[in-house]
């Protein structure tokens, strides 16, 4: 059975940068075979692009959302993105 696979943007506030949270987000996405990216932006949030089967991503989001040790995560904003590329690893971009 081919698990549907989808594609969600999050954006993350709170104490998200200067904390490890973009290597905490790439380990985590390793984990459960999520492909995408992690980016700071301008305005100190933290954005995702994760894609991967149902299953996987809940599991993502779950512990993305609890964020690396230092870090505080006050809100996350979570949108699917429709007609997506299709992405072959997960990075970290700067």
């Amino acid at each position: 059975m081919i698990e549907n696979i989808k594609t969600y943007e999050l954006l993350l506030s709170g104490r998200v940068q200067g904390v490890g949270f973009r290597y905490f987000v790439e380990s985590i996405a390793v984990r459960y075979g999520i492909n995408g990216h992690v980016k700071n932006t301008f305005d100190r949030k933290v954005e995702v692009i994760c894609q991967g089967g149902e299953e996987d991503l809940k599991k993502f989001m779950d512990e993305v959302k609890k964020g690396p040790s230092f870090s505080v995560v006050t809100d996350v904003k979570k949108e699917e993105i429709k007609d997506s590329k299709k992405y072959n690893i997960f990075e970290i971009k700067f």
